[in-house]
């Protein structure tokens, strides 16, 4: 098809044997790379087991390519229980890999129907809740464990899973998205001296963590301001639906 100087031409592929059409993305990415295109393809898989699937055959078929998977929900918006904590986790680490991809790198983004028929935050709000954090910088404790709750952290006695945080004097463990193990944020007045993984079950540190970009474990904003412009709207929409 073309239109004006711009010539684009549609591939329109059917009947793929599952198991082959992870090997037709990753050939497509390569070749609409050197082709000077945008080197970034999204795929809609049919359900989770699809999805998933679809990652071990890139996995194996492309273990160059950037994959970027983004799962739906295993709950219904405004259910009285809420999503799994690490498929929340894996969904918050792919907005914010999507925030701050620059686009160079090729990038397969594979998701299912139900995740992408779902409203998900503006970039701006994941750029914003991103706190990039290393060994020696200075930082407030008490504002980064303020900031913690407003990005939907729970505080507990120990961390075991993710969006979990603890405080023991002058130690924060935390489990943030993006992160097989929790990492331990090691203080000495506003001096973060170290961070380090470790282990959930043992609580036992394994090996230094030389930078850490702290995500938020929620999808929606927390905090007093946040709720505040809630009720701000909620009235808002209250009076408009009456006086209508």
């Amino acid at each position: 098809m073309t239109s004006g100087d711009t010539t684009r031409t549609d591939l329109v592929l059917s009947g793929v044997p599952e198991g082959f059409d992870a090997l037709i993305l990753a050939d497509a990415l390569i070749d609409a790379s050197r082709a000077g295109g945008p080197g970034a393809i999204l795929h809609v898989a049919r359900d989770d087991r699809r999805l998933d699937a679809l990652e071990q055959g890139l996995a194996f078929f492309a273990p160059d390519v950037r994959v970027i998977s983004f799962p739906a929900w295993d709950t219904v918006p405004y259910d009285r229980i809420g999503p799994n904590a690490e498929i929340v986790a894996k969904r918050v680490t792919a907005l914010a890999k999507l925030a701050l991809a620059g686009g160079k790198e090729p990038t397969i983004v594979l998701t299912t129907v139900n995740a992408i028929l779902q409203r998900v935050p503006p970039r701006t709000f994941i750029k914003q809740s991103l706190r990039p954090l290393a060994a020696g910088q200075r930082v407030d404790r008490s504002k980064l464990i303020e900031r913690l709750e407003q990005a939907g952290f729970t505080r507990s006695s120990s961390v075991m899973e993710p969006g979990e945080y603890a405080v023991r004097g002058g130690i924060v463990d935390v489990f943030p998205p993006g992160r097989q193990n929790p990492v331990r944020l090691d203080f000495f007045g506003d001096t973060l001296e170290s961070i380090k993984a470790f282990e959930a079950q043992s609580q036992r540190t394994t090996k230094p963590v030389q930078k850490l970009v702290l995500m938020p474990i929620s999808e929606a904003a927390h905090g007093d301001a946040a709720i505040a412009e809630f009720r701000r709207r909620y009235v808002a929409n209250l009076l408009h639906d009456t006086a209508g």
